[in-house]
């Protein structure tokens, strides 16, 4: 059953070098159409879901606060009355921090959004320019004391690891985030995605991204201050003081069923994979010829369903239960991971393991992409 809600709005002012999600820069965007179009995708989803109420809504993108808070209130109005609400849902918006758009956070708020998430991405303004922000420190400052006056739930993202970038740079950055006292931080290391334009300036020779052991120093260091500052990391990049991690984010790491609407979205949906039209134009042809944004929605078998869940699953801290997962998809433990393989990295204190639920230690989290090469079992990985 679908828990969770996910709202793609795909429009930026300007399209950041390091980014390769599903944004695009338009001169225009015709609100009535795409109020319209997005109804009718959520539509669809409900009618194909069960009505259980959802427990958390987030809008992302692009850049969700160009949305007018109007579109916002419509969506969240038509979700509730399709699904219901749980009690205490959580409904996040993710936002830039200009002074444009942190002037709508009062409308925003009341159209029922109750959890802000903003995109800092630095704390110094020649950091920023490099990775092609339009705003300053002093716009991200005003933005987040406005959004921490609004919301009862606000976080932020920092992008560290940046050409350059030292330990006693980013201790500063890290101490001076920290202090704002939000209870919840998203701190990614920079990585040079294909398709970027980072990735052509560094093929270019313009720039040299940070070594790996200095971004592993840099990875640690990170989870040393956090964790002292009461902010542990429940997720590989992602630092919370107990109750207040994503309950979005962590529906989909524990694999839960999600609706996913919008350009691009993705969704869970009963043992399906559905995915919408990436390009905003096409996406919009579609909702007209057919009443739904979908370009793909295929069956998971088990196998594949399994092997998504242990991918998912093991990024968290909490880690998983292999008894359980096994149990979900009919399978027998020993056919989720490679029983030497987690042995041996047991071993070496990559991996722990208690009972049935094996969880990735902190000495494992600055591979983990190299550790579930090898922990998943060979089978689910073929799936």
């Amino acid at each position: 059953m679908a828990r969770a809600l996910y709202i793609h709005w795909p429009f930026c002012l300007k399209k950041c070098p390091y980014c390769d999600f599903n944004s695009h820069v338009r001169d225009g965007v015709d609100v009535a159409l795409w109020r319209e179009s997005l109804l009718a995708d959520l539509r669809h989803e409900a009618a194909l879901t069960a009505h259980e109420p959802l427990e958390s809504v987030f809008f992302g993108g692009g850049t969700p606060s160009l949305m007018p808070p109007a579109l916002v209130e419509a969506l969240l109005g038509e979700a509730e009355r399709l699904w219901g609400f749980a009690p205490g849902i959580e409904i996040t918006l993710e936002a830039n921090p200009s002074s444009v758009e942190a002037s709508k956070f009062a409308d925003l708020a009341r159209a029922g959004v109750n959890r802000v998430s903003l995109g800092l991405q630095a704390l110094d303004d020649e950091a920023l320019r490099f990775l092609g922000r339009l705003h300053t420190v002093e716009e991200s400052l005003k933005a987040l004391a406005t959004a921490q006056a609004h919301f009862s739930r606000v976080t932020f993202d920092l992008i560290y690891a940046r050409p350059g970038h030292t330990p006693e740079a980013w201790e500063r950055e890290l101490a001076r985030a920290l202090a704002f006292g939000t209870g919840h931080l998203s701190l990614y290391q920079l990585t040079i995605e294909p398709g970027t334009r980072f990735a052509t300036m560094v093929r270019q020779g313009q720039f040299t991204p940070l070594d790996d052991d200095c971004a592993a120093d840099l990875f640690a260091l990170t989870r040393e201050h956090t964790a002292a500052a009461g902010l542990p990391a429940y997720e590989v990049s992602n630092h919370a003081r107990p109750g207040e991690e994503s309950r979005h984010n962590l529906a989909y790491w524990r694999y839960h069923d999600y609706v996913g609407i919008g350009p691009g979205a993705h969704g869970r949906r009963s043992a399906t994979a559905t995915v919408r039209h990436r390009k905003p134009e096409n996406w919009l042809e579609a909702i007209a010829a057919h009443g739904h944004g979908l370009a793909e929605h295929r069956p998971l078998g088990p196998a594949e369903q399994a092997s998504e869940a242990l991918l998912m699953g093991l990024r968290l801290a909490e880690g998983i239960d292999l008894a359980a997962l096994a149990a979900r998809f009919g399978m027998a433990p020993a056919d989720l991971v490679d029983a030497p393989a987690v042995a041996a990295l047991t071993r070496q204190g990559l991996l722990a393991q208690t009972g049935p639920r094996l969880a990735v230690t902190p000495a494992g989290m600055p591979v983990l992409d190299a550790l579930l090469g090898e922990v998943v079992a060979a089978g689910l990985l073929a799936a």
